[in-house]
């Protein structure tokens, strides 16, 4: 099960309390305190890492608290500190604070971590409140309460490239042939519900991530349909990739349709729609498929693939052009 934003509560572990306690040995009379502190508490962490795909494991775990550190011990032993709890993430995970609403950390890269939670203080023993004039001193501290906060995980996939259009444009099928992902592929629209990655090599040396992301409706970028959950994904991606069905099954005009997908892009904001973008049209082996890529190369005033995913046609071209400007991408200006 795929999943990209889950709520979850987080409680740093409480401080332990300090200890009461005065020296009691054979020969040592009036022995002084000797109560030690208490231990820190851990804290709750959350760290980016390649090995975690999806937010689906926080799902069923909605409460997440580090472990409490121990009382403080006699003879100034310290209590024994609280085990910091990590919590696994993808990369690409940003944390949010429910309550305020600002972002704590993005955690883009592998390794990247946050804390969370921080553990509460361990309280000070009596041997702290020792002094000439209070050489008996029976005070303690309690540890202090751990931190404690509803966060909302968001997760924006991390790819180079990624594949946008309205549903049933074959984006699905392209990712399939491309690499080496299986996403599913049926003939009806909305076949994929959240993103799909995949390995594109080009060459012996060289490759990028390919990402097959939900297709969208007029309305995205309000909440309509699949919405922000489609167009969230499109914000990590370097490169846009726009296939166009040349003959929809609805009858729609395929040129309407790609003003669709663009309007949604800028609305959403985010400087979407100044992202590089390959136009191509899809199923070129389909009867009229051409004309159709004609009149796109018209209207947008610059070059419209045709690329076919059952018969190869124009799929090395593509590779091509979305490695090349990944490149210009990827050079300092």
């Amino acid at each position: 099960m795929f999943v990209d934003r889950v709520e979850i509560f987080v409680k740093g572990g409480d401080g332990g309390r300090g200890c009461l306690s005065f020296r009691r040995e054979k020969y040592v009379p009036k022995g002084g305190p000797d109560g030690g502190d208490g231990g820190n508490g851990g804290h709750v962490i959350l760290r980016a890492d390649t090995d975690a795909d999806s937010l689906a494991p926080l799902v069923n775990r909605k409460f997440w608290k580090a472990e409490s550190g121990e009382r403080g011990g006699t003879s100034n032993c310290y209590g024994k500190a609280g085990a910091d709890l990590v919590v696994l993430v993808p990369p690409g995970t940003i944390v949010y604070d429910r309550e305020r609403g600002h972002v704590l950390r993005d955690l883009a890269a592998d390794g990247d971590e946050v804390v969370v939670a921080k553990g509460g203080r361990g309280g000070r023993g009596n041997r702290y409140f020792a002094s000439p004039t209070n050489r008996t001193p029976r005070e303690t501290e309690p540890g202090e309460k751990g931190e404690e906060r509803w966060l909302i995980l968001e997760l924006k996939v991390i790819a180079d490239a990624g594949l946008v259009g309205l549903p049933n444009a074959g984006k699905s099928t392209l990712l399939s042939r491309l690499s080496q992902a299986h996403p599913e592929i049926a003939d009806y629209p909305f076949t994929t519900k959240h993103p799909h990655l995949g390995i594109v090599h080009v060459g012996h040396d060289r490759s990028f991530v390919l990402a097959d992301l939900p297709g969208l409706i007029e309305g995205a970028h309000a909440g309509v349909g699949l919405g922000h959950e489609f167009l969230r994904h499109v914000e990590r991606t370097r490169v846009i990739v726009h296939l166009v069905e040349p003959l929809p099954a609805d009858g729609s005009d395929p040129l309407a349709n790609y003003r669709t997908v663009r309007r949604e892009l800028e609305l959403h904001g985010r400087d979407l729609a100044a992202k590089p973008e390959i136009v191509a049209v899809s199923k070129s082996e389909l009867t009229g498929s051409e004309d159709v890529r004609r009149r796109l190369d018209d209207e947008i005033g610059r070059e419209v693939l045709a690329i076919s995913a059952v018969t190869g046609q124009g799929l090395a071209t593509l590779v091509g052009q979305v490695a090349e400007k990944l490149r210009a991408v990827a050079e300092p200006v």
